[in-house]
């Protein structure tokens, strides 16, 4: 037999109690049909041969046997509704036990196993749910223990020169200047913090539209140019000739270019490239510069959040290129381009 025969065999159990159930009852429904039925015709038969101690013998035994008979209707009902009931409300009870401890906290998966196919799938999709909640809240916590370590660090520094400047310990400008440079960072890591947070909620709901890909990185390119040529950097194209558009959340997918972009800059020596082509329904942005590349053990872990690598900034732009990624149902990954230099790659479906 087939895979989904045996799923429609199993499906079926609780209905063929239910309908054995309703079955019973109506054999014995005909049962006293049948047997008042053939009272009724002796009965008549009695009335009309007038023959009436036949006819009150009759009776009282019709008596007899319908009182016998709703005795034993209601013996098996009380009997088959418990047993039904049973079959029915204890795995019920046992899920409904296991979402209130979901919904106390309690994330860990139950080992239930149901013989009916309906309560199987339902405890099949509570156990999923609860390992994505398991993992979203252990991600969450070592979210914020990170975030709080992190912020800690300059405001550290921010209350020593300010300190140092109170008690007249440091030069007055050159701590000045370390606090602005702090706070300049604290307020960028407060601003991925709060976009990350935003993306990872999973109650937020966002809007699609077509978008023309290659204008919105121009456009990204556009907005940190002057950075890029302040370090003496040139970006160039390396675009098609087809229009490429992809319906997706604009303001991510530009956060996402942007914060690739800001890490090339960061590395590039003197040229960085931003690229978008189309292949066999599949979309790739990328962003390469001619740096030094990623060392063997970095590579893997450039994505995590907080994961500084030489010369990473917060350990957070690249962590939000993921989670945008796989907001669109699409891929990152970084790699060492042959001629040189780092490569990040964005794949995104049709």
């Amino acid at each position: 037999m087939r895979a989904g025969g045996i799923r429609s065999e199993k499906k079926i159990k609780i209905h063929r109690r239910i309908l054995g159930t309703f079955t019973a009852l109506l054999f014995v429904s005909f049962l006293i049909t049948g047997v008042f039925a053939n009272m009724a015709l002796e009965l008549v038969e009695a009335v009309e041969t007038y023959d009436m101690a036949l006819a009150q013998h009759i009776y009282g035994r019709a008596n007899l046997v319908l009182f016998a008979l709703i005795g034993v209707i209601f013996f098996i009902a009380v009997i088959a509704t418990y047993f039904l009931s049973n079959s029915i409300t204890r795995p019920i009870e046992k899920l409904d036990k296991f979402a209130l401890n979901i919904g106390r906290g309690d994330f860990t998966p139950n080992n239930f196993v149901f013989r009916e196919q309906e309560l199987e799938d339902l405890n099949s999709a509570l156990n999923e749910s609860v390992r994505r909640l398991g993992i979203y809240d252990n991600e969450q916590k070592t979210f914020f223990q990170n975030a709080s370590h992190e912020l800690r660090t300059p405001l550290m520094s921010i209350k020593c020169h300010a300190e140092g400047i109170v008690f007249d310990v440091m030069d007055p400008k050159q701590a000045g200047e370390t606090i602005l440079q702090e706070t300049d960072k604290l307020s960028d890591l407060v601003t991925d913090l709060l976009y990350i947070a935003k993306i990872d909620n999973i109650t937020t709901a966002y809007t699609r539209e077509p978008v023309n890909l290659t204008e919105l990185i121009r456009g990204c390119a556009s907005r940190q140019q002057a950075l890029a040529e302040k370090n003496n950097l040139r970006i160039a194209f390396d675009f098609g000739e087809e229009e490429i558009n992809l319906t997706c959340v604009q303001d991510l997918i530009s956060r996402a270019i942007d914060n690739m972009l800001s890490n090339a800059i960061r590395y590039a020596k003197a040229e960085i490239v931003l690229s978008c082509h189309k292949y066999a329904g599949l979309i790739e942005l990328s962003v390469k510069d001619d740096g030094e590349g990623i060392d063997a053990g970095t590579l893997p872990h450039v994505f995590e959040r907080f994961y500084k690598g030489k010369g990473g900034h917060t350990g957070i732009g690249l962590s939000i290129v993921k989670s945008i990624a796989e907001q669109h149902s699409g891929k990152v990954r970084a790699e060492n381009a042959q001629s040189g230099g780092a490569r990040f790659v964005m794949t995104l479906p049709c």
